[in-house]
């Protein structure tokens, strides 16, 4: 019970900014995850792609490059799981070490409780460690796309298209994992403006969420991949 007083400097706007934060962070998911018919967001763009790569991997005779993209996106996220890693670590280092969360409160806030400075920096350790789980997924989940790839037989099997559509939905899957992964460091970063006041994390809230949106609906590269038959 001593915690609520010593929270008393967190106000009605720090409540109001950290729930348009959580509101974003979700929102945004859904949206990015369930866009409009007709306006496909990027990640859903390539997972269609993603669908097609296994079909020609039935018929491709050299799969060596397949074999190196998987690798490729199995690499990416074994580096987005070391950095998160050592991110949660300072991050609990930091919390670990109240005096010099006053020196970052009195340097950075009006108010020099550690406690508060704590509770917002576990903030941001909450969305870096739904990054690393979500990474860990991730990069499991495209080690069992490439044993799926593994077991696909040649073109002539009445299997493998099947095995190649089982391949392609643990695919597709896998880079959702990391999608959600990436979007949980975006707002990790957004958090930290936490530490700067209630009104720093709305910006930083707004900021993150226009990137976000514009890089999967707006994005040129979305446009590039929109363009499936070269019109």
């Amino acid at each position: 019970m001593e915690l609520i007083p010593r929270l008393a400097p967190l106000g009605i706007s720090d409540a109001f900014a950290l729930g348009i934060l959580i509101i974003a962070f979700f929102s945004i998911g859904w949206l990015v995850e369930n866009p409009p018919k007709d306006r496909p967001s990027m990640s859903i763009l390539l997972a269609s792609y993603r669908r097609d790569w296994m079909r020609e991997f039935v018929t491709r005779q050299q799969k060596i490059f397949d074999a190196t993209v998987i690798t490729s996106l199995r690499q990416a996220t074994s580096f987005f799981i070391s950095g998160t890693m050592l991110s949660i670590g300072g991050c609990i280092a930091l919390v670990g070490n109240p005096d010099r969360l006053v020196l970052v409160a009195e340097d950075l806030t009006v108010s020099a409780q550690a406690v508060v400075v704590e509770v917002k920096v576990i903030l941001v350790i909450l969305f870096l460690a739904n990054a690393f789980l979500k990474f860990i997924w991730s990069h499991r989940l495209f080690g069992y796309c490439a044993v799926l790839m593994g077991s696909v037989p040649n073109d002539d099997s009445p299997l493998a298209f099947h095995r190649a559509s089982q391949a392609a939905d643990v695919n597709v899957t896998a880079a959702r994992s990391y999608n959600r992964g990436l979007r949980s460091i975006y707002f990790a970063l957004a958090s930290l403006g936490w530490l700067l006041g209630p009104w720093t994390l709305i910006i930083a809230t707004i900021v993150t969420s226009i990137t976000l949106l514009r890089r999967e609906f707006m994005s040129h590269s979305r446009v590039a991949v929109l363009d499936r038959e070269g019109v």
